[in-house]
């Protein structure tokens, strides 16, 4: 059975609907991850971000973030959550292909994510050499995995990841995360 579901950019008025995925898909424990300490330092990218909908309800969605680590910058995909009447149809890997196709027309040297090497390695992502980057909080080292747009981009992304609102003013990464918590 296909399903009627319609790949929309995410709007501000999603947001409540993509909250309450969220917290489906994660929990409370979201908040004491790695990528949502990076989330916290700025906004993500609207216009990269998406989410699918079903009979006019957000059944799932994807963001993206700017992120910086070292001389890098990259985008940070996540969070990526369907609900779990949806899941196993292939929307989250066409959220996936969207965001990475629209950091691809932006320009975007590169898209970094936290998760499943045989969830995402299909979709082009490959892991990150264990310890080129860090991140703020505890995260598995082997489940960093990123896409390279730009040829050498992956390359440049070293030392504590953060996000890029905080690198553009010259801050210390790692010092400001600490004072965010």
């Amino acid at each position: 059975m296909t399903l009627a579901v319609t790949y929309l950019p995410e709007l501000p008025a999603h947001d409540s609907e993509i909250d309450a995925i969220n917290e489906e898909a994660f929990g409370p424990g979201r908040f004491a991850r790695a990528a949502y300490k990076i989330r916290e330092g700025g906004p993500h990218e609207r216009k990269m971000s998406f989410v699918a909908t079903y009979d006019g309800a957000v059944i799932a969605s994807v963001r993206m973030t700017w992120i910086a680590a070292g001389e890098g910058r990259a985008l940070l995909l996540g969070p990526l959550a369907v609900r779990p009447a949806f899941k196993n149809m292939g929307i989250g890997r066409k959220l996936v292909a969207m965001s990475v196709d629209a950091a691809k027309k932006a320009g975007a040297p590169s898209v970094v994510l936290v998760g499943d090497e045989p969830y995402y390695g299909p979709l082009g992502f490959k892991r990150i050499p264990r310890g080129q980057i860090t991140m703020p909080r505890p995260v598995d080292l082997d489940r960093i995995l990123a896409v390279e747009i730009q040829p050498g981009a992956v390359a440049t992304l070293t030392g504590e990841v953060c996000h890029a609102d905080l690198a553009g003013l010259q801050i210390d990464c790692v010092a400001e995360q600490a004072s965010v918590a």
